[in-house]
Order: structure tokens, then C-alpha cells, then sequence
């Protein structure tokens, strides 16, 4: 592995509400030679904070640990709660190829990574995505059904054995996903209505898992300072299945109940292509290039 090659890391950690945590936990990321915070992104009802970095392999690896560190004196699943499935105090660690480096290598880092967690703070690992020892543990869903309150039971099971640690969740930080991936959109779409029961059905038609878009992961969530409902998106291959196709068969569904479309967010970073692949639908461009772009020529 290139030591100056460039990976994206977007670990997902379950605080949203208190900012001095927050602040805490990222600051301490920040403070990491090498390691660039590339941007944060909390939701009080999902209490959970998006956390981007980029750096060289090394920097991001102790910068992951400080993650942990910070985790672990102020996050306790035991009582928190939050709209957004969790398994773990830091949930998910993905790692991304950026620049001068391959899938290979994320893996290679993902599983270093996997290891010193569980040996420093006693945090049992399951590898997923490109990273994962077998199918069933490559969607991130699978692994995390159960949630932090299930985990106990099926950690000890043969077929979830973690991949590094003990088979027993830590009893304040749970456990972690940890792996490499292709870049993903986290993509939600507010309804205007409280109803779950809708939510949950167009939901149900988005998400690839029950007969809807191919890379598509979709939950609905109940956002309860707006009283509203959240169609929450992760679009795990944005070329295949772009932002405009899955917004607008949630347009399609939520017209069966007579329920409105009122905003949408993309969560963290995402690559510009994404977005002008949207635009370019919505305003009917001719002939598009990416190499229209300005920045792609520079």
C-alpha cells in the first residue's frame, strides 16, 4: 500500500444531540497529524453524527482510535436512544478509495483498523461490505439487524462470530462494522405527514431488499420535532441507480396516500457527479458531459 496515498473514512457515530460531545469526539479526530475533517453532519432525532475524513493510511488509522477514545468515555447505548438503527457507540466505519490507492488496500486498512479496535477498547468487529469473510455479512443492514439490544443473543451465534474480538458486545459501546466500500449518497426525503405506517411503505417499494430500486437501501423515520416522517436513503452505487430515480419513485408512492414531497438532504459529502447527473435530468440537458463541467477540465 502507497503510505501517501489518500482513503476516505466516514465512520457514523451514535450521538446528535449534545453538541459539547460532539465537538469533543470530532475535535480529537481533528487534532491528528494528517488526518483532514472534511465535514460533520448531526441529526437530533436519528441521534447519530456523520463524520468525514481523508487522509494518508497511517493518519487515519490513529485518527479512528481517537474516535474510539472519545466514543468511549461519553456514549453509553445502554441508554441512548434515537430513531436511526445502532449496534454500536462508533456504528460503521467505512473506508474509501480516493486517490493513488485500490479497493484492495481500504480492505488491507479495514482489516488493521478491525484489529486494534478490538484489542485496545474491547470492541467486537464485524467486517462488511468489500471487506466481509462471508455474503451474508457484506450488507451493512443484515449485520446491524437486532440492533444493540440483540446483540448479545447473536453474536453468539457460529454464523456471527465477530471477526476480531470476543463474541460478547462491550456493554456500553456494543459493536462495530467496520470494512471498505465504493462511494455511497445518504440521500433522506421528508414527507408532510406523521404517518410511519406510510413511511414504512414507501420504504418497503424503494428499498432493493423488498422488490424496489437495485442499490437502494431505504427506512422510513419518524422526525419528530417537525412531525413529519423521513424516507432515509442510503444509494449505495449513485451511477446505477442515480438521485433523481429514487426521489422520484418516492414522489410516485407517496401520491397513493395523498402525501406530499417537502425537502430532501443529502447527509456528509458526496461526489459532484452525483449531483450534476440530477440536475442534468431534471432540467433536460442535451448531449451532457461531465466534461462540461468546469472543475473536471481543470
Amino acid at each position: 500500500m502507497n503510505p501517501n496515498c489518500v482513503i476516505e473514512s466516514i465512520p457514523n457515530f451514535s450521538e446528535g444531540r449534545r453538541p459539547e460531545v460532539i465537538s469533543e469526539i470530532v475535535n480529537g479526530v481533528r487534532s491528528v497529524e494528517g488526518v483532514k475533517v472534511l465535514d460533520f453532519s448531526s441529526d437530533s432525532d436519528h441521534n447519530r453524527t456523520v463524520l468525514t475524513i481523508a487522509g494518508n493510511p497511517g493518519a487515519l488509522r490513529g485518527a479512528i482510535m481517537k474516535l474510539f477514545e472519545g466514543a468511549s468515555k461519553h456514549i453509553d447505548l445502554r441508554v441512548h436512544k434515537g430513531e436511526h438503527p445502532r449496534m454500536g457507540a462508533v456504528d460503521v466505519v467505512p473506508f474509501v478509495p480516493i486517490r493513488d490507492c485500490t479497493m484492495a488496500d481500504c480492505v488491507e486498512l479495514s482489516k488493521e483498523v478491525a484489529r486494534e479496535v478490538s484489542e485496545r477498547y474491547s470492541v467486537p468487529v464485524i467486517l462488511y461490505e468489500d471487506s466481509c469473510s462471508s455474503e451474508n455479512r457484506r450488507n451493512l443492514a443484515d449485520v446491524r439487524k437486532g440492533e444493540f439490544e440483540g446483540m448479545a443473543t447473536k453474536l453468539a451465534k457460529a454464523e456471527w462470530k465477530p471477526d476480531f474480538g470476543d463474541p460478547h458486545p462491550h456493554p456500553s459501546m456494543g459493536v462495530v462494522a467496520i470494512g471498505a466500500r465504493m462511494a455511497l449518497v445518504a440521500f433522506n426525503v421528508n414527507l408532510d405527514t406523521a404517518n410511519m405506517k406510510i413511511a414504512n411503505d414507501i420504504a418497503k417499494a424503494v428499498r432493493n431488499s423488498s422488490g424496489g430500486l437495485r442499490f437502494v437501501k431505504a427506512l422510513g423515520v419518524e422526525l419528530k420535532e417537525r412531525n413529519q416522517v423521513q424516507i432515509s436513503m442510503n444509494l449505495v452505487n449513485y451511477k446505477k441507480t442515480p438521485i433523481y430515480r429514487a426521489f422520484e419513485l418516492i414522489r410516485i408512492e407517496a401520491k397513493r396516500y395523498g402525501v406530499n414531497i417537502v425537502g430532501s438532504e443529502i447527509v456528509g459529502l458526496v461526489p459532484g457527479e452525483a449531483i450534476a447527473e440530477s440536475f442534468a435530468y431534471y432540467v433536460g440537458l442535451e448531449n451532457y458531459d461531465l466534461n462540461q463541467i468546469l472543475e473536471n477540465r481543470l
